[in-house]
């Protein structure tokens, strides 16, 4: 493992430039656009057209690598992504800013797509989870570190997006230099959404749940703290605790799933997050005395919620055939994504209709429909299997779909879900 480690430090470096960037940008774009007077839900459905660009850049970019390599299509949609930032300083409409958004979501989905290519290129069997682990905490610190970088100036002003086109054009470098073929793999077993969920329907179900909280933690929570009052810092300081809970607690609720059946740690995680969610009801002002239970709170929200979705998958894998798994990691990839675009549009709703707590009461629901369809699986779902998976770490942004790219390849793009 630690060899594989060693050869893939330029590939680690890489997506930490990319994180970093995409973490602040997501943050400071809603930040402006309050500035410039676009209301709460026109804010969120901007946002939301971030993962419907992640959807389509996860069915496009296939077809791109097969056709002319991982290292072209890296260093086009990185040079996309970083012009597509800088276009929001000479454009102040919501449609522009939605198609930049969306333009975005493709771009970075793409990266992704190569980058995990790369990573499993290296990998074995034997390290690959622990590998994508490191990928996850990875993502998750960038995210989080780029909350920080909003400290370095206003959200009205330029320098923060040039900030974010500079990270970008850097994750470059180390991928570029280091880029070699790719080895061959092995054509997956594809499987329809149908007989998916007839499968794994808690895998389905539980990653869109968590989908749509993973939407309305990243992009509302900044819709809340200006709500509140609080400052750009303090905004970006919220959306770190969540992050940074996330992290924290995938490792030991991955580790927990692999020892007792999986869907009761969904309800404990989720069922726990409730009371956190109505405890931070009456948090409707910035008061500097509440700050800290506020983070405390968020950071606890954050780490009971985010891991569920590398849960889901794989308490989905513990049910499927080895050659059924990527495509059906590409399913869950894509229910994932249509609940991360759900959740912004729903959250600012929420938001707008109730006040700051709203979100809180909009979390709390999600999370009770978590635990109700984690209890029903279990009274009439199937027994655990007793050839189980690993919950290996997998972040939102991370697209399974990379796993069967070879540019020397048939087209492998995941087709259109079955009936």
């Amino acid at each position: 493992m630690w060899a594989a480690i060693r050869t893939s430090w330029p590939l680690f470096v890489g997506m930490i430039f990319l994180m970093v960037s995409n973490g602040l940008l997501g943050t400071v774009l809603t930040l402006r656009a309050g500035s410039l007077g676009f209301g709460e839900t026109v804010i969120g459905l901007v946002q939301a057209a971030y993962p419907f660009g992640s959807l389509a850049g996860c069915l496009v970019a296939p077809r791109l690598v097969v056709r002319v390599g991982h290292v072209r299509v890296f260093a086009a949609l990185a040079s996309i992504a970083s012009t597509a930032a800088l276009l929001h300083l000479v454009t102040h409409d919501p449609w522009s800013w939605g198609a930049m958004r969306m333009l975005a979501g493709f771009c970075f989905a793409g990266l992704y797509v190569v980058a995990e290519s790369w990573l499993n290129g290296r990998a074995t069997n034997a390290n690959r989870g622990s590998l994508l682990s490191i990928y996850f905490v990875i993502q998750t610190g960038g995210v989080a570190a780029g909350q920080s970088l909003l400290n370095l100036s206003s959200p009205e002003g330029i320098l923060l997006l040039i900030v974010v086109s500079v990270l970008i054009s850097l994750s470059l470098v180390p991928i570029l230099i280091s880029a070699d073929a790719s080895p061959p793999f092995v054509v997956p077993e594809w499987i329809s959404l149908a007989e998916l969920f007839r499968l794994s329907p808690m895998g389905l179900s539980g990653a869109f749940l968590n989908g749509v909280s993973q939407g309305a933690i990243y992009v509302v929570l900044a819709l809340y703290g200006r709500a509140v009052g609080l400052q750009a810092g303090a905004i970006g300081a919220l959306i770190g605790c969540a992050t940074l809970g996330g992290m924290l607690m995938q490792f030991p609720l991955g580790r927990l799933s692999d020892r007792v059946d999986r869907r009761l740690v969904i309800t404990g995680a989720a069922g726990l997050a409730i009371p956190v969610c109505l405890l931070l009801l009456p948090f409707d002002h910035a008061d500097r005395a509440d700050l800290p239970l506020l983070y405390a709170g968020i950071t606890l929200i954050g780490g009971l919620t985010l891991p569920l979705y590398s849960i889901c998958m794989a308490h989905m894998n513990d049910y499927l055939k080895p050659g059924q798994i990527v495509a059906a990691s590409g399913t869950l990839t894509l229910v994932l994504g249509a609940g991360v675009t759900l959740g912004p549009v729903l959250g600012s709703l929420a938001v707008e209709q109730s006040g700051p707590a709203g979100l809180f009461t909009f979390l709390a629901i999600i999370q009770a429909l978590t635990v109700a369809t984690a209890l029903f699986r279990l009274w009439h779902g199937q027994p655990r299997s007793a050839t189980r998976g690993t919950a290996s770490a997998m972040a939102p942004g991370s697209t399974a779909c990379a796993a069967p790219l070879n540019p020397g390849a048939p087209d492998l793009a995941p087709r259109p879900a079955g009936p």
